[in-house]
Parts: C-alpha cells; sequence; structure tokens
C-alpha cells in the first residue's frame, strides 16, 4: 500500500511543480524568483540547520546525510503561506499553499545510501501596478508567475567511522512567464509586452558530516556541503502588441508584432554552508549553521531594471530539537519531537540601495504514527522580509506546514511464502 500512495504523490507532485504559483512577494520580479528553502520541513522548523545525522528522516540538504539510512524513507511537504504586505500607507493580504518537496531515500547496503526526488528552487508570483495620479501620464502594470523546479539523484558514503560524504546532481528545468501593459486612462489603446523564460541547467551539491563522540550520552555534530557555480540556459520569448481595452483586466489584441527570440546565459551562484551542534541524537540536539552564497548572474533582459543589484547572500541559524523519550514503549506524548529556531538571512537582493533581509522564527512537532518509524510534522514559522524604507515593501508572513515521513524496509527477500 505504501508504494502506491508514493507512486502516486510522485505523480501529483510532477504535474504541480509546472503549474504552482509559489508566491505572491513583489521581490520574485527580480532574477529567477524567490529562492526557496531547499529542506525538509524537520530542517526549516530548526531555522534551517542541516547538522543531525538521522538514521529514518531524509537530510535533503547534505548528500552525506544518505550513508546513515538503515530504513526506506519516503518524504513528502507543504505548506500555507499567509503575507501582508505593506508599503507607506497601502497594505495587502496574499495566501498561497504549495507543495515543497518529494524524495525517497534508500540504503544501498551497511556503509552506502541513496536518495532522488523533486524539489521547486525558486517561486515567481507577482501582481504591481505603479498607477500615475496625472490620468493623461503613463501608468504600468506587471504580472508574473512560474519558477524553476529541480529533480535531484544523490549518493552518500561512509568513509570511516563517523565520517560520511555524499554528492547531489540536479537537474534544473523550469518556466518563468511575465506580462506587462503601459497605458494612459485617458485612452482606451495601450502597450502590452509578454516574455517567456525556459530555464534549464545541472548543477551539483557535495556534502561531509562528522560526528564525534565525548561521552556515552554526547556527541558533537559538524556538516559542510558546497555546491560549485553553474550555468543555467535561458531562451527568451518576447511579445510585443498594441491592445484596447475595457479596463486593466479585459484586454483585446489589436495589433502583434513578430515575435522575438534569444538565448542568454544564466550564473547560478556557488554556496557554502558550514555547521555544528552538540546533543543526544536520540533525545536532544542545540546547534548553529553559516551559509554563504554568491551574487551569481540571474538578471534576464526581461527584468533587468535601474536601482535594482545583487550581493553575496548569507544566512544564519540557530535551533535543535528535544525528544522526551524515543524508547517505542513510552507514552506517545513523550515521543514527540520538539523543534525550534531562529533564522536571520541577507537574500543577497538590493533594491533602491537597500538590502533586502529576511527574518523567521520556526517551531515544529513531529507526531509519530503508533506501530511504525513513519511520523506527521507540522511546523510553523513567522518572519518579516523586506522593509518599508526608500518606497520599498515589507512583507510579514506566518507559514503554516506539513509532511508526512513515511519508513519502511524494502528490498528484504521473503524467508516465507
Amino acid at each position: 500500500m505504501i508504494k502506491k500512495i508514493i507512486i502516486s504523490a510522485c505523480l501529483f507532485m510532477t504535474l504541480v511543480s509546472f503549474s504552482q504559483e509559489g508566491t505572491s512577494s513583489p521581490y520574485s520580479f527580480y532574477g529567477i524568483g524567490d529562492i526557496k528553502f531547499s529542506g525538509t520541513l524537520e530542517n526549516r522548523s530548526m531555522g534551517g540547520i542541516s547538522i543531525a545525522q538521522d538514521s529514518t528522516h531524509i537530510n535533503l540538504q547534505n548528500p552525506a546525510s544518505y550513508a546513515n539510512l538503515k530504513w526506506t524513507a519516503f518524504t513528502i511537504g507543504g505548506a500555507s503561506n499567509y503575507t501582508k504586505q505593506k508599503s507607506g500607507s497601502e497594505s495587502a493580504t496574499a495566501q498561497k499553499t504549495t507543495l515543497d518537496y518529494l524524495a525517497l531515500g534508500i540504503p544501498l547496503g551497511q556503509k552506502f545510501g541513496g536518495a532522488f526526488g523533486l524539489i521547486p528552487y525558486s517561486s515567481v508570483g507577482y501582481r504591481i501596478a505603479n498607477e500615475n495620479p496625472d490620468p493623461t501620464q503613463i501608468s504600468k502594470r506587471f504580472n508574473g508567475w512560474g519558477g524553476l523546479n529541480r529533480v535531484f539523484m544523490g549518493f552518500g558514503y561512509n568513509v570511516v567511522k563517523n565520517l560520511n560524504v555524499g554528492v547531489n546532481a540536479y537537474y534544473n528545468f523550469g518556466k518563468i512567464q511575465s506580462k506587462s501593459l503601459e497605458y494612459i486612462p485617458e485612452v482606451s489603446t495601450g502597450s502590452s509586452e509578454m516574455n517567456v523564460v525556459t530555464l534549464s541547467g545541472v548543477n551539483f551539491n557535495i556534502g561531509m558530516m562528522y560526528k564525534a563522540k565525548l561521552t556515552d550520552k554526547l556527541s558533537v555534530f559538524s556538516s559542510l556541503y558546497y555546491s560549485p557555480g553553474s550555468t543555467l540556459k535561458a531562451e527568451n520569448t518576447r511579445t510585443i502588441a498594441t491592445v484596447s481595452y475595457n479596463s486593466v483586466y479585459d484586454l483585446q489584441l489589436v495589433d502583434v508584432l513578430p515575435e522575438q527570440t534569444s538565448k542568454a546565459d544564466l550564473k547560478l551562484p556557488k554556496k557554502l554552508a558550514i555547521g555544528a551542534g552538540i546533543g543526544d541524537s536520540k533525545k536532544w540536539l542545540l546547534g548553529g549553521e553559516i551559509a554563504v552564497q554568491g551574487s551569481g548572474n540571474l538578471a534576464n533582459n526581461y527584468n533587468t531594471i535601474d536601482d535594482v543589484s545583487y550581493e553575496n547572500s548569507e544566512r544564519y541559524s540557530i535551533g535543535g530539537y528535544y525528544t522526551p523519550n524515543s524508547n517505542p514503549f513510552s507514552s506517545y506524548l513523550e515521543r514527540i519531537t520538539y523543534r525550534g529556531g531562529f533564522k536571520y538571512e541577507k537574500t543577497g537582493l538590493i533594491v533602491n540601495s537597500t538590502s533586502i533581509n529576511d527574518v523567521s522564527l520556526n517551531f515544529g512537532m513531529g507526531l509519530p504514527i503508533t506501530g511504525s518509524l513513519s511520523n506527521f510534522n507540522v511546523g510553523l514559522e513567522y518572519g518579516q522580509k523586506g522593509t518599508t524604507s526608500h518606497n520599498l515593501v515589507q512583507e510579514n508572513y506566518f507559514s503554516l506546514m506539513v509532511s508526512f515521513s513515511l519508513n519502511d524496509k524494502w528490498f528484504v527477500k521473503r524467508k516465507f511464502f
């Protein structure tokens, strides 16, 4: 039964990854959109740290963790995101529900493990109006949707006792569509531009994890992973047309110019993350992580704008978990895992000479499914992105996250029939 569930979920996630609009942020206008967190709910609930080593859960951030798997693990997660945006005296609200990841991890021996899956990498979803108070002057509207997804396959290997190494290979694919309209309210025709950008490329992520025992119940954990810079091929189709309208939402094409096609190579930035922590892996863990990413080159000709530039991004995270009693014969409440964390991130985007930062608090729980090693996870995130200064937008957001981690023994030869 579990295999049927997994196959159905894989097919559903593949379809949804092409169609979902995973953000409502005006900051997703720039580059290839909002870069999404690339780990599981369990890691996100701890502020994004990736140092935990587990035999039943998949750590998507560091492929070295796959060597720890002792059970086949399937995980799928999603979130409902609620955002309040404000700029000056104006405000708006938005809500989006997304599927965030799907992955299957498989132990391949005593020292070897692998995983594969699908993760959205970036998301575009914005509606921006630049209304001129003078009805005889030009006003503008922008609308965009789409994003970049990635399928991955990775392997982890236990080189020597307590030291694992691993590698993930990603194939990136996606489509970003944007529309813009320039019009004068007192004139019945305007100018429309439609851009459709198809993205594709390959990149890698290599990782290392180390665990050292200090006492019988206390260990030190460390994690390092690195993604080299890579090329993302972009093919852009631009269509410019004259339109007539009854309103800016009811457009009729009047005169369409021939399509213009151009190709460009974008640059996905390199990334390095280093983390360390201390704890008893069966009971508690406390740690921190620093991730630094280059600025890359993600501006295409359709979204190159004055007063926008890019810098190196940085993420600082602290977090951990606590399980009162992991003994399967203890009470249910004692077997619940509680997670919490804090994240401060410089996103790497600079608008009007102002860095766009993202700060959040996280909390989560792992609820065991009785009679198995599987569990249901729920997480909460509250954060703030951007600022109202320099005519920018501040986003206060709240995310409710859920995931399943299903664990079982696969590929075991039957002794009885």
